[in-house]
């Protein structure tokens, strides 16, 4: 476990641990689940895991409402499991990172609870606000929640006094944000930091990390919606002292490292994150969005490589997480020529039947492609399975806030978190431990038996033996390379070359010719010799081929 700036060339994995496995038969996954799996983790050939939010909380959005950062949520699990996990994975060659939650708490926290019955210096911890209006009772400005609706509510009155304030949720009701202006909140934190470094975790993601800072003046968000980058409430300036103060404490630590999910305006400001005194490294959402097409995503590549470059960053790649629809399925349906968000995806979901035959040969290409990338590569769970994003979840059975807080007209996140499927041929799919219970807190599909780790365990042709394959071949053969160049490439084909390997991505309609005496390391799918549509391949040129 040693080795300074590792995160340089890792691949992490994302565990969402409330659908990673259930080691104690209740439907939810646990830190006893994910202590078992362990081994599949290590043999799966990851450098580390990332941990969604295992902090205690009333679970009103998945964990991400804290009520206490110190302690572990009892549904999965104590701080004792939560320190063997951490020994357990370091001896299995895993390290760990953390989600850290600094935009808001749980209105459950005990600090807001203070602030609700009239405590002035928990009150400052928040963003409390006069109403406008005679008597207060219209919200302090116009933002709209991310979730949907208002991004204020009216604070309680209190015996004797009828209130005429207000707390901003960006998020749910349920999740007041912070006022990062107030020096026990940046206090806090830092130590919270602190307590997590001290049990030996090796890093953070950062939730929310261009939000902590609104502007000062709260003006009314104009026509921009809620998660426009150009809203007041989202990457200020302020942002950037906080995190210099992370750094801080990081640096007192060895080989700790921080991941920030900034969702801003483009490549250049979210490298200003990234400076020498700030966070290591960024997520690049621009896969998320990005069609697959070849004449999209090297643009995309362009830009994220040269504007880590220049701040000395890694680029960090993702295809999917939690809150996006799964890749197999954005990738199922056609590709326009342009950029798209998510809420669009999930709009299409009415009105266009997915072919997921296409979508999975499209996201076998793409993993290539990421894996070839230089920089850091995410995973998200069930990505090397294949998983597709589940679409017709019973309404009834729905638990992501913006279902409800959108009166039931966006989808939300669910569809991309049903529990993993370990073993069998039936639901839950060796999710929890047999004889336990056959209801887990997503309800799985019944089509999904070949999707398991067991069906696929072995099998070469299989999604799983696939990312195996490629994450061993990154390793031994890409990983002591910086190098990257483009490689001239027909239309439609994406090519570049990372040290003494090629990467071909073939996403026209047509097959392509390959390089004259190459020799093929992995392949997408496809038999060797050219490059069919959807295809992806990692090459070795030859004397004919060189560079």
């Amino acid at each position: 476990m040693s080795g300074t700036e590792w995160w340089r060339t890792a691949v992490v994995y994302q565990v969402y641990l409330r659908s990673f496995a259930d080691g104690n038969g209740d439907g939810i996954g646990d830190i006893a689940g994910l202590r078992d799996r362990l081994p599949y983790l290590r043999d799966l050939g990851v450098d580390a895991i990332w941990i969604n939010p295992w902090y205690r909380s009333p679970q009103a959005d998945a964990g991400y409402d804290v009520a206490d950062y110190r302690e572990i949520e009892p549904a999965y699990g104590t701080l004792g499991e939560a320190e063997a996990m951490l020994s357990e994975a370091h001896a299995a060659g895993l390290r760990v990172l953390l989600d850290i939650v600094p935009n808001h708490t749980s209105s459950e926290h005990p600090w807001f609870r203070a602030a609700l019955a009239g405590d002035e210096d928990a009150r400052r911890r928040y963003v409390i606000r006069p109403g406008r209006g005679h008597h207060g009772e219209e919200p302090p400005n116009n933002w709209q929640s991310l979730f949907g609706g208002p991004a204020w509510t009216r604070m309680p009155s209190r015996p004797g006094a009828e209130t005429t304030e207000w707390y901003l949720h960006l998020f749910a009701p349920e999740q007041p944000d912070l006022a990062w202006d107030d020096a026990d909140v940046v206090a806090d934190f830092e130590d919270v930091l602190a307590f997590w470094f001290d049990r030996g975790v090796d890093g953070f993601r950062i939730d929310v990390a261009h939000g902590l800072a609104k502007h000062p003046d709260l003006p009314d968000g104009g026509d921009f919606p809620p998660g426009d980058y150009r809203h007041p409430a989202w990457d200020q300036e302020a942002v950037h002292p906080i995190y210099r103060g992370w750094r801080a404490v990081a640096d007192r630590y060895p080989d700790r490292v921080f991941v920030a999910e900034a969702w801003v305006a483009d490549n250049e400001r979210l490298a200003r994150y990234l400076r020498p005194d700030e966070l290591h490294t960024a997520f690049q959402f621009d896969f998320l969005h990005a069609p697959f097409r070849a004449d999209v995503l090297r643009p995309t590549i362009e830009s994220a490589l040269s504007a880590a470059a220049a701040v000395g960053a890694p680029s960090t790649w993702v295809l999917s997480n939690h809150d996006v629809v799964r890749h197999v399925t954005r990738f199922a349906r056609h590709q326009p020529d342009h950029a798209v968000a998510s809420t669009w995806e999930q709009e299409r979901w009415l009105a266009e039947a997915a072919d997921l035959e296409v979508g999975t040969r499209r996201a076998r290409a793409a993993a290539l492609v990421t894996l070839g990338l230089p920089g850091t590569a995410y995973l998200y769970q069930g990505e090397e399975l294949g998983l597709p994003e589940v679409e017709d979840i019973p309404d009834a059975d729905r638990r992501d806030p913006i279902w409800s807080q959108s009166g039931g007209t966006r989808p939300g996140r669910d569809g991309c978190r049903i529990p993993l499927p370990w073993s069998g041929v039936t639901p839950p799919y060796g999710f929890s431990p047999p004889g336990t219970t056959d209801r887990t807190w997503l309800p799985m599909p019944k089509d999904w038996d070949a999707l398991t780790v067991e069906a696929q365990q072995g099998e070469p042709d299989s999604m799983l033996e696939l990312h195996r394959r490629a994450i061993a071949l990154r390793r031994h053969r890409l990983t002591g390379s910086a190098s990257f160049a483009w490689l001239p490439a027909p239309e439609g084909v994406l090519a570049f070359a990372r040290g003494p390997v090629q990467v071909w991505l073939n996403t026209s309609a047509d097959p392509v010719d390959l390089p004259a005496g190459a020799e093929e390391m992995l392949r997408s799918s496809g038999t060797a010799g050219r490059l069919g549509p959807d295809e992806a391949v990692w090459l070795r040129p030859g004397s004919d081929g060189e560079s």
